[in-house]
Parts: structure tokens; C-alpha cells; sequence
């Protein structure tokens, strides 16, 4: 999957945070530590999930499914295989933010089993956008995996 593709995608999902570009993503790509899942209708990129794992961590850098796909179940078979492939390279619990008004998200990682951890206030700005609040949330891998 290319950066540029990733990028398109980002644009598609997100103003607030900001999108990532092209050279955001080929960065990330380029570290041994992060691992990128995707879906694909065809020639045309659908989802996508970027984690990262650091010792005994991961982090979910991004999420983003197509306009035209959410409630499709990408998202959420994405996360399932993206916490088993973590899980796999040592991480045993997993981190995320997420936008304190994306009901949507909030409510498909609560259903995976990420409990909140805390707040960043105003964590997220762009220009002509008001801060929003980023919700931290975290899950101990075991206790995920096993109930899948």
C-alpha cells in the first residue's frame, strides 16, 4: 500500500485532527516498529489501521474507513487482526486517542474492550478549528484477545 493512497484515505476521514500526509505515512511505514493493516475493494483503499508496538506496547496511530464504508465492519475486523498481530510481536497492552466527540470510534473501541485512561484537553488544533479534547483509552491485550 502506498503512503499516497494512505494519504487520500486520511483526507477522506478526518479535518480535526488534521490529516496525515503522504510523507507522514511513508515515515511511519518505514519504521520496523509499526505495522499497517488495510482493505481493498478492488484497486480502491477502504480502511486502514497503523499501529505501532515499542517494548511491550502498542498504539493505534490511526483508523480510518472510507465515508462510503463506515458501518461496515471494516473498522472493527481491522482492530481485531491488527491487536492479534501486536500481540504477536510482544505488546500487551495497547494505547489510542481519540477524539472526545467521535461517538462512533469511542463506541466501536469501548465494545472491543479499551476502558478510558484519561484526557488530553484541547489536544487536537488545526487552524479554524476550535481544540477538541482527545480521549486517551488503553486495554490489556490478554483479556481482549481472549474474548474475541
Amino acid at each position: 500500500m502506498t503512503a499516497q493512497a494512505l494519504a487520500a484515505l486520511h483526507r477522506q476521514c478526518f479535518t480535526l485532527p488534521p490529516p496525515w500526509s503522504a510523507q507522514d505515512f511513508a515515515s511511519l511505514l518505514a519504521d520496523s516498529q509499526s505495522c499497517l493493516l488495510y482493505r481493498c475493494d478492488g484497486s480502491a483503499l477502504r480502511a486502514c489501521a497503523l499501529f505501532r508496538v515499542i517494548c511491550d506496547e502498542a498504539e493505534l496511530l490511526t483508523l480510518a474507513t472510507a465515508p462510503d464504508q463506515r458501518q461496515s465492519g471494516l473498522a472493527r475486523a481491522l482492530m481485531r487482526e491488527g491487536l492479534a498481530q501486536v500481540s504477536a510481536r510482544g505488546a500487551r497492552v495497547c494505547f489510542l486517542e481519540v477524539a472526545a466527540d467521535n461517538r462512533p470510534a469511542i463506541a466501536l473501541y469501548t465494545s472491543l474492550g479499551f476502558t478510558q485512561a484519561g484526557t488530553r484537553r484541547g489536544y487536537y488544533r488545526a487552524t479554524g478549528h476550535a481544540p477538541r479534547d482527545a480521549l486517551v483509552f488503553r486495554a490489556e491485550l490478554d483479556s481482549i484477545l481472549r474474548s474475541s
